[in-house]
């Protein structure tokens, strides 16, 4: 028997809430991965702009599931995606802070602490690489995204300005 479309998305975003380290921005190539190549939900190009949508809305960053889940099963999908994505990480995070302070003085403690750092930023690097990759579909917008990402790193201009002037860009068609 063919699991519900719901079932599905429970499942998948509640074994992405453990996986996330670093937030749901962490485990992007993996909702990327099932709701394009393995469920279909959706495009590459529908991902990268749901994933912009969500990223521009105030608020958490874990949004991206909620309309993931809108995109394959309508409101219920997106109730089903967030109660997913948020409650198993919720309910881990709950426990784990009782016994990590209990245990504050151990060594494993601070190795756990030393390791986690190093995946997290491996994992939001992977999501970062996959997001240029279904966003960028030609040279042109491949020069917008490395010059955005030479002023995030090399200035302390707001990126938003970046946004602003690729925004214009496209107004006038140079990015079409």
């Amino acid at each position: 028997m063919k699991p519900s479309i719901l079932g599905v998305l429970v499942t998948q975003f509640a074994i992405l809430s453990l996986m996330a380290f670093g937030g749901a921005n962490a485990v992007v190539p993996e909702i990327h991965r099932q709701a394009v190549e393995v469920h279909h939900w959706m495009t590459d190009k529908e991902f990268a702009a749901l994933f912009a949508i969500a990223q521009s809305a105030p608020g958490p960053n874990f949004l991206v599931a909620t309309l993931v889940g809108w995109k394959a099963a309508g409101l219920a999908g997106a109730l089903a995606a967030t109660a997913a994505m948020c409650a198993p990480s919720c309910l881990l995070t709950y426990w784990l802070v009782k016994a990590w302070d209990r245990y504050k003085e151990t060594a494993w403690r601070n190795a756990i602490a030393a390791g986690v750092a190093p995946v997290t930023v491996g994992l939001i690097g992977s999501s970062a690489l996959l997001l240029v990759r279904a966003a960028d579909h030609g040279w042109k917008l491949a020069v917008v995204t490395a010059a955005t990402a030479g002023v995030a790193y090399f200035t302390r201009y707001n990126p938003l300005w970046c946004l602003a002037v690729a925004g214009g860009l496209g107004a006038v068609g140079v990015l079409g």
